[in-house]
């Protein structure tokens, strides 16, 4: 690990993942969720939209610099994941250049607010991961979820629907076509992913957070997740229509 203190600016979230005004609303849900009294690190987890990656990588940054205030990147934890051999580097045009993680920033930093000088982030970019990765890294993040001091931030958009993404498909028994695509996002589970192969940037990072809640539940750890708030850009009801989905929740583990 470099000794060099190397910083990073955030500014507004990306136009492919959503910019705020359209994933704003929606993701706020979220963030009420966040008790900043007893949370000391704030994973984020964002999938790859700029670099090919078939594992995760972790930022050669220390800081990250927001609107509000830095935000202080974990080196201890980073030590510890980069001993398993599993994290690639990447570079800092890299970090600069993705969004994912980026935009979960300013939110993180007003959330946590009240107890910023008490907390540390660690950001991961997610690669296309195979299963049997989303399998590994979900086990080793697994004893990190239970932490109660530790918050999990899974950066995705849902469902991209319309000719001009290549996804169509239709449910006619939900009713309307929006109603399907609502239906459809609403159904998140692993066997679902791959089923209907939902075309849902951040399937990833969310293939790892199943993962290391099935390895959990494998240890008698009980927990719970609520949808708290779902929007679409648009309601389709023909097939030239278009929209994405967005949607915010909670798990909690108990």
């Amino acid at each position: 690990m470099s000794n060099r203190m190397v910083c990073r600016e955030a500014s507004h979230a990306g136009s492919w993942h959503a910019g705020y005004t359209y994933c704003g609303a929606c993701a706020a849900y979220a963030y009420k969720q966040v008790d900043p009294s007893i949370t000391r690190r704030v994973f984020i987890l964002g999938p790859s939209h700029h670099v090919p990656l078939s594992r995760c990588a972790l930022s050669p940054a220390e800081v990250y610099r927001t609107p509000l205030y830095d935000l202080r990147i974990d080196q201890k934890v980073y030590a510890d994941l980069w001993k398993t051999g599993m994290f690639e580097r990447m570079s800092l045009q890299t970090d600069e250049d993705e969004h994912s993680i980026e935009m979960h920033l300013p939110y993180t930093a007003k959330a946590m607010e009240s107890h910023k000088d008490e907390f540390s982030i660690v950001p991961v970019l997610v690669g296309a991961l195979s299963e049997s990765k989303e399998q590994e890294y979900g086990k080793l993040l697994s004893k990190y979820l239970a932490d109660p001091s530790n918050l999990f931030i899974i950066s995705s958009d849902f469902c991209h629907w319309g000719q001009r993404f290549r996804y169509t498909y239709y449910d006619e028994s939900q009713g309307e076509i929006y109603r399907s695509i609502e239906h459809l996002d609403k159904m998140v589970n692993l066997n679902y992913l791959k089923k209907y192969h939902n075309t849902i940037c951040g399937r990833h990072p969310i293939g790892v957070l199943l993962n290391a809640v099935a390895e959990l539940k494998k240890n008698g750890i009980d927990m719970n997740f609520s949808f708290l708030n779902y929007a679409q850009s648009s309601q389709c009801r023909n097939w030239s229509d278009s929209s994405v989905s967005y949607a915010a929740g909670a798990l909690v583990v108990h």
